[in-house]
């Protein structure tokens, strides 16, 4: 397939050094030990030196001990860099404004979480009423010296009386569930442990339904795999012990659960999965049926085929979101005292993907993505069109939540320079109206975001977010530039404000979000280009992206900086293995970075769905063509790589991270420096304290700018 002119040109080129970057050159690395494990398979001979690293660093003393040289040499280089103060004092300033998450309103109550600017977690208010005074429910910050506990979900009940809420320690995936009076602030009952990946629904107010795992062995919280979860229920007053047992699946322990609760307490719906597909079973338990039937579970959908995410319930009709023979989804509904007659269309499929949908004051309000920004429109329950929600421009909303009895719901709405936005909709009038506005220290009218779009190696066109300060776009000129991309597990990726990341705009730079494939940007068949057997057109599409930049002028060849976390940490790590010349300097953040090994930890057998097994050999041999730890090119110019994990991340375990360093770190690639940043007390990203956050923003970007030639003015 015909490249660009300027990848044929950059082909076998080196990136250059800036002149300013000599002085920053690689350090001299912490020696890590070698080991000889080799293993054969599917008859290749695989070396893996360094298995040792994936020891959980609480229970290794050599790995702990490796953790902390490895900071060491990497907090030494970070200090010396330039840009650093500058970019954590405006970063601070920049987050330093009031954020709101969208109101949740039970009884006459509402509630929702407030954080006042640089508090590392936010607060919990409720309001007795729209015009109530706000009142302090719960503070997290109270919880942990260092800020690092954080408040994870939290559902209050039906009539507003108590809170439903997770407490999430140290970035771990596990949460601890708790439940609060509203009126007094007192706990009511014990704590409800091993709980993880977890809905937490309301049935009536005596009790809850939740899903756990069984508890793990001692010392094997944080890595070993997540097998049989089931949903339990809870009355409100027992100890945990006694929990009813709701819904399991023992003969086949790798299925997950996960229930919740229609709006009228009528029904409960179970619905599983077998991995990150949104491919259900669906099974619904007769809530009013309960003295007679117990939990018998009622099967609606099975075979793990499609996505169904019911929206909710008008008595026994029930509405679900499905892409069953629709990939771009659409709304069905079926009649529970009649099933046998089967679904009805509702809302046909369109030609943008449904990203959302609920149900308020007896109409539909659903959420589309066009060309990844958010459209919403308010439909009847027959399917007919009533008006659309208008948004300011290109950026994403959420929310929408509500009851099919309440004409009143919230929704926010954010772009990569407005900050969220919090609005009150009633659906009768078709009204917003402002309910939460944060004030800023910039004006959102000193940038420009536009969308492109350009063409893959395949001849894909994919598009791409390009944010830059007004005075750089009207001039045109070639300015380093921050490239972020995702590509995995039919998430997509919208335009949506970030303080460092504006931060870097604001020094001079653009930073440009690529919707490459494996995203669910354009439904099931852009989800699929991009995964298993497809892998490759993800990391096609990354390096296509950085081509156009270069090949239209908005930043120089030596300029280009790249970023991705967890799924995205393995497309930088990817990338950076095939065309390790088109990079200046790259950040791999909790990255999935050894494929042959990736299903032996925690959540890590769910990704399948997207990577293939490694023990089939057709899916190995894929993995084994792009596994950023067997890939690395011994020898070649690599640009400047700083990689960063977290020794709680239990969703991708960091042994991850710390093999593939230092197998970069060994294989001689040139002057630039290949670093790993390791926090602690922190996880996959959730619950990190704003602190945190900010520290390891200003770390990223200043090593960014000092490698792309960014030059801030002080």
């Amino acid at each position: 397939m015909k490249r660009t002119a300027i990848a044929a040109a950059t082909l076998l080129a080196t990136i250059s050094i800036p002149a300013n970057a000599q002085d920053m050159t690689a350090p001299d690395y912490p020696e890590t030990r070698r080991g000889d494990v080799v293993e054969t398979i599917f008859g290749e001979k695989v070396a893996d030196p360094y298995r040792w690293l994936e020891d959980d660093v609480r229970n290794n003393p050599d790995v702990a001990d490796w953790v902390e040289r490895q900071n060491a040499v990497t907090d030494a280089y970070l200090e010396n860099l330039p840009a650093r103060d500058w970019f954590a004092s405006r970063i601070g300033e920049l987050t330093d404004y009031e954020r709101f998450s969208v109101p949740v309103a039970r009884g006459d109550r509402y509630f929702y979480s407030r954080n006042s600017g640089l508090q590392n977690q936010s607060p919990l208010y409720v309001r007795d009423g729209l015009e109530g005074e706000p009142r302090l429910l719960i503070d997290p910050n109270e919880w942990a010296d260092d800020g690092a506990t954080a408040l994870g979900g939290w559902v209050p009940s039906p009539d507003g009386t108590k809170l439903l809420y997770s407490v999430q320690d140290g970035g771990t995936d596990w949460r601890i569930v708790r439940v609060l009076d509203v009126a007094t602030g007192e706990h009511i009952g014990g704590e409800i442990r091993w709980v993880k990946f977890s809905g937490l629904s309301w049935v009536g107010e005596e009790g809850f339904l939740y899903s756990r795992f069984p508890e793990p062995e001692e010392g094997e919280d944080f890595q070993a795999l997540n097998t049989n979860q089931a949903v339990y229920y809870h009355a409100l007053g027992t100890d945990q012990a006694s929990d009813q047992l709701v819904y399991a699946t023992p003969d086949f322990p790798e299925r997950n659960h996960s229930a919740g609760t229609s709006d009228d307490g009528r029904w409960a719906i179970v619905t599983s999965s077998t991995g990150t597909d949104s491919r259900y079973e669906v099974h619904m338990i007769d809530l009013a049926a309960r003295d007679t039937l117990g939990w018998q579970a009622r099967p609606l959908v099975s075979g793990f085929e499609n996505s169904w995410s019911m929206i909710e319930s008008v008595g026994s009709r029930l509405f679900f979101v499905t892409n069953h023979e629709a990939p771009l989804y659409r709304i069905l509904s079926i009649d529970m005292d009649n099933a046998a007659a089967g679904w009805t269309e509702v809302l046909a499929e369109k030609d943008q993907p449904i990203a959302g949908a609920g149900m308020v004051g007896g109409h539909l309000i659903v959420e589309y993505l066009e060309d990844a920004s958010s459209s919403a429109y308010v439909y009847t329950l027959g399917g007919e069109l009533v008006r659309e929600i208008e948004f300011a421009g290109l950026g994403s909303a959420g929310g929408f939540g509500g009851s099919p009895d309440n004409a009143e719901t919230f929704y926010a709405f954010s772009s990569f320079n407005r900050p969220s936005t919090i609005y009150r909709y009633d659906v009768t009038t078709g009204e917003s109206t402002v309910f939460a506005s944060p004030e800023v220290t910039f004006s959102p009218d000193d940038f420009v975001v536009e969308q492109r779009f350009y063409e893959s190696r395949d001849g894909t066109r994919v598009p791409m977010f390009i944010v830059r300060r007004a005075d750089v776009a009207a001039r045109a000129e070639a300015v380093p530039t921050l490239l972020y991309g995702y590509g995995g597990f039919d998430v997509s990726l919208s335009p949506g404000f970030s303080a460092s990341r504006l931060a870097w705009v604001e020094a001079g730079g653009a930073y440009v979000l690529a919707n490459i494939r494996g995203g669910g940007e354009y439904g099931k068949a852009w989800h699929d280009g991009g995964r298993r057997a497809n892998k490759q057109n993800v990391f096609d599409d990354f390096i296509a992206a950085g081509e156009f930049l270069m090949a239209e002028g908005v930043t120089p060849e030596s300029g280009l900086a790249i970023q991705g976390g967890s799924n995205g940490g393995l497309l930088v790590g990817a990338v950076v293995n095939q065309r390790p010349d088109l990079f200046a300097a790259g950040n791999a953040a909790v990255g999935v970075m050894d494929m042959l090994r990736f299903d032996q930890w925690t959540a890590g057998r769910y990704w399948v769905d997207d990577y293939g097994h490694p023990d089939r050999e057709d899916d190995w041999r894929i993995l084994r063509a792009y596994s950023p730890y067997h890939n690395i090119q011994r020898g070649m110019d690599y640009p400047a790589l700083l990689v960063t994990t977290a020794d709680t991340d239990d969703r991708v375990v960091p042994g991850h991270s710390f093999k593939y360093t230092a197998a970069l770190q060994e294989a001689d690639l040139g002057e630039r420096p290949q670093l790993i940043r390791i926090e602690t007390r922190a996880g996959h990203g959730s619950g990190k304290p704003t602190d945190k956050a900010i520290a390891e923003a200003a770390d990223i970007l200043s090593f960014f700018g000092h490698w792309t030639g960014l030059e801030v003015e002080e």
